[in-house]
């Protein structure tokens, strides 16, 4: 790759990378522009995959809404982030985890990673 492009890539890196894994099930503030007002729309679930790297990093999320799944995919860093906040922190032993789509309901749901030593 180009040096010109990876100083621009480095340069567009946030500061603050969240911290989060794929199974976990996290809470992203969205920034949304209608207009010329601008707000801040929650959108929580279950991360299936994160991809990529440096500027080009990809994490998609998967809720389940109105009994219908939708997944949402988001450049990490992206400035219409304004954070992502890891709600709770999931044991899985897969990379992606695909088979959530074939699933509903309570087998839906992921295992909680429950930390040492409680």
């Amino acid at each position: 790759m180009s040096d010109i492009i990876r100083e621009i890539e480095t340069a567009e890196l946030k500061k603050e990378v969240p911290q989060f894994e794929t199974g976990d099930t996290v809470r992203v503030y969205n920034r949304i522009k209608e207009g010329n007002r601008e707000r801040i729309q929650t959108y929580d679930g279950t991360v299936l995959k994160i991809q990529g790297a440096g500027a080009r990093t990809t994490f998609t999320v998967r809720k389940s809404s109105s009994g219908i799944g939708v997944e949402k995919t988001w450049p990490l860093h992206s400035p219409n982030i304004e954070k992502v906040e890891v709600i709770r922190k999931g044991k899985v032993r897969r990379a992606k985890l695909f088979y959530l789509r074939n699933l509903s309901g309570k087998k839906a749901k992921v295992k909680e990673q429950i930390a040492p030593g409680k």
